[in-house]
């Protein structure tokens, strides 16, 4: 069976995401004609072709395009093992939560205190990232849990506990047709232009057309004063509302769900600890 090693994985990703030799030696800091030998060697031994090369143009054969999905995977699988190696040999491990900013629903505060208070205590880095991107945070090794919003974002491979649950609002801009309702349904927004989150296919609302792409609130939001959108959000991500729109509850609209989120195989006390602190404080508000 042919292996593979890691560094010729990290070459031939580069060179699939950037569809460009020079580009991806560029990023990579190695050699054009280096990095060219290492995709040849690495079809020779595969024994099919992975890219689709002229003199202007890359692309991505079938088997290249597998190779991508999967060794993206193989990667990070990689580097989570030799970080979670390295934590569970460091007494002294910060435990490190990753949040989008705004995105606890006001719970974080309480869910700090309570752990702090817990025997077994460590010092919490807190961790910032964006709106989609979480979830690898804590599959990658890079944070130990996570906050999260089901049924948004991507739960492969994480265990979790709910929080809090919570309705969503459709955010309008004034003027909108539908603003001056006190409340609406998903039907009301059938045929709107809903944003579309970076990575993820999921707008909330079935009969909505797709808009422009954002990768976090504040481009959501920019869309939303322009009039080129509107958006449904969980309740507490609305709050405080900007001045120039305003926030309609939609009353048939799935519940969103704030939840603590960490990797499947993650047994370690530390974690198990964070997590019983968290469900504890959120069931106390």
């Amino acid at each position: 069976m042919a292996e593979l090693e890691t560094r010729e994985l990290e070459y031939f990703i580069a060179v699939a995401e950037e569809l460009h030799f020079g580009r991806a030696a560029a990023c990579l800091a190695i050699a054009q004609p280096a990095l060219s030998k290492a995709i040849r060697r690495l079809e020779s031994r595969l024994g099919v072709k992975l890219l689709e090369r002229s003199s202007r143009h890359v692309a991505l054969a079938p088997a290249g395009e597998a190779l991508l999905h999967h060794g993206r995977h193989a990667l990070n699988a990689v580097s989570a093992a030799a970080e979670k190696a390295r934590r569970a040999g460091d007494e002294q491990t910060h435990l490190r939560l990753v949040i989008k900013p705004g995105g606890d629903a006001n719970l974080l505060s309480g869910i700090l205190a309570a752990y702090a208070g817990r025997p077994d205590a460590r010092h919490v880095d807190i961790l910032f990232g964006g709106a989609t991107d979480r979830a690898d945070y804590v599959r990658d090794g890079r944070a130990d849990v996570a906050l999260l919003y089901a049924p948004f974002d991507d739960m492969t491979g994480l265990d979790h506990e709910t929080l809090t649950v919570e309705g969503r609002v459709a955010i309008l801009p004034p003027d909108h047709r539908l603003a001056s309702r006190p409340e609406i349904t998903l039907a009301d927004l059938a045929q709107e232009t809903l944003p579309r989150w970076k990575g993820v296919h999921w707008t909330g609302a079935p009969e909505a057309r797709p808009g422009p792409e954002v990768t976090d609130a504040v481009e959501a939001l920019q869309m939303i004063r322009l009039g080129r959108a509107v958006a449904i959000l969980p309740r507490s991500l609305a709050q405080p509302m900007h001045p120039d729109l305003v926030h309609r509850p939609v009353i048939d609209a799935p519940n969103s769900e704030l939840v603590l989120a960490w990797s499947q195989d993650d047994c370690r006390s530390m974690v198990a600890s964070f997590v019983a602190a968290a469900v504890d404080a959120s069931r106390a508000t």
